[in-house]
């Protein structure tokens, strides 16, 4: 008995796990830490972050080690290793010496350090246009993240009804198995013609393929929500019904593809100043040290101190500015156009929840008015005081009727998420 419990106790366990509910927002905070689109969103952004703070250091001095040995003959490179080895002796100011050195070897470093001063504005511009590059990434990993959390409530609340779309495809079958049995009694009874009951094979038949359809429905929605959350719940019992009432937001954002819009047109105009600064001149400060040695213990050693200004001009720098201008108006059309596609969204998802909300109520009352009639003719066929066709006819309009309960369901559930989206409120208010 203890070791049938011993193996009962773990199967219990993985029956308990494979029927574990899972409500909609569990299932969008698993798609945020799992899903392998995502994280690769969120690598961008550290990328982007990194792009920035290398944007912010451009105002940091610079470093340049170098290290190397060299052997010469060649006559002035020959005297000012030794020069710079400090040790000309008066012999080598010979002419034969001068003009025939011997060859010379020597091993070097230097370290020179460059602090830039003053760059023409490019250097803050650089900076400012960093951070506003990693904002819109950041932004956009933001919006991505809702998108991803509407096509998982698609994912979600599709495969809900088509759940309840099988349920309603067997009680159809049911149906059209009593329907059948009836008949073809009443035909082998000779009460019935042949063709009535060939019929209601027929439709039988309908009613098995239209069971079978629905269940592949099932299974087709029920994998792409394993692929949206990056993590297997075909066996999952999703907790969270269709005709529910979806959260209200506490409070309202700005849609994150917008955010990343003004961002981009902001880093835009600071590339425009930066641009501009490529025609300023250059004020920077380089600080030297460096040694030549011809052993460890003897050599020479020097430092350098210099304060410089340069200009370089390029007619190539004048048409940077220009495309630089031109790349902050398309930023900031992108930004009206995104504005505008955000307005023209939220006036559609509302006109749809509105619309499904008036189907639903129809439907209701299409689905209780059918369902009595399916089974007032089915009574009243059974009594010989209808034909067949009207108990077929009732069949039929019940099927639709539910139809169109669950479409109306699941459009007024998804408009809401994409009323969400578009007034960059959180999805189902899960919020980050």
């Amino acid at each position: 008995m203890v070791d049938h419990l011993r193996y009962l106790v773990p199967m219990a366990t993985l029956v308990l796990q494979a029927q574990a509910p899972l409500s909609i927002q569990e299932a969008i905070q698993t798609a945020w830490t799992k899903q392998s689109g995502l994280q690769a969103g969120e690598a961008m952004v550290a990328k982007a972050r990194a792009e920035a703070e290398a944007m912010r250091s451009l105002r940091l001095p610079s470093a340049t080690l170098g290290v190397g040995f060299m052997r010469t003959d060649e006559p002035m490179m020959a005297f000012g290793t030794k020069l710079d080895q400090a040790r000309i002796a008066q012999m080598d100011f010979m002419p034969s010496k001068l003009n025939h050195p011997d060859a010379i070897q020597g091993t070097g470093a230097t370290l020179t350090l460059n602090q830039p001063l003053y760059a023409g504005g490019r250097l803050d511009a650089a900076r400012r246009a960093g951070a506003a590059m990693a904002g819109a990434e950041g932004a956009t990993q933001g919006h991505r993240k809702q998108q991803v959390a509407y096509a998982i409530s698609q994912a979600y609340f599709g495969a809900q009804v088509a759940e309840q779309a099988v349920r309603y495809a067997e009680d159809t079958l049911k149906q059209a198995i009593e329907t059948d049995r009836f008949v073809q009694a009443r035909v082998e009874q000779g009460l019935m013609l042949k063709s009535e009951g060939d019929r209601t094979k027929a439709y039988r038949a309908q009613s098995e393929a239209g069971v079978v359809e629905a269940k592949a429905r099932v299974a087709s929605a029920r994998s792409g929500l394993t692929l949206l959350l990056g993590t297997d719940v075909t066996s999952s019992t999703l907790s969270t019904p269709v005709d529910s009432t979806a959260s209200e937001a506490s409070t309202s954002g700005l849609r994150g593809d917008l955010q990343a819009a003004r961002q981009q047109s902001q880093a835009a105009l600071e590339g425009v100043k930066a641009a501009k600064g490529s025609l300023k001149p250059e004020v920077g400060l380089q600080l030297t040290a460096g040694t030549m040695r011809q052993s460890w213990n003897t050599g020479g050693s020097w430092t350098t101190a210099s304060l410089g200004a340069k200009w370089t001009f390029s007619f190539a720098d004048t048409q940077r500015v220009s495309a630089a201008r031109a790349q902050a108006r398309a930023a900031e059309f992108n930004v009206k156009w995104q504005e505008a596609v955000a307005s023209r969204e939220v006036e559609e998802a509302r006109r749809a929840i509105q619309t499904a909300e008036s189907k639903i109520a129809f439907a209701k009352t299409a689905v209780e008015a059918s369902e009595s009639v399916r089974a007032i003719r089915t009574a009243r066929h059974r009594e010989g005081l209808v034909p067949l066709v009207e108990v077929l006819d009732a069949e039929s309009s019940l099927t639709g009727a539910r139809t169109l309960l669950l479409a109306s369901q699941l459009e007024r559930r998804l408009g809401q998420a994409q009323l969400a989206l578009a007034l960059g409120q959180p999805i189902e208010n899960v919020k980050e």
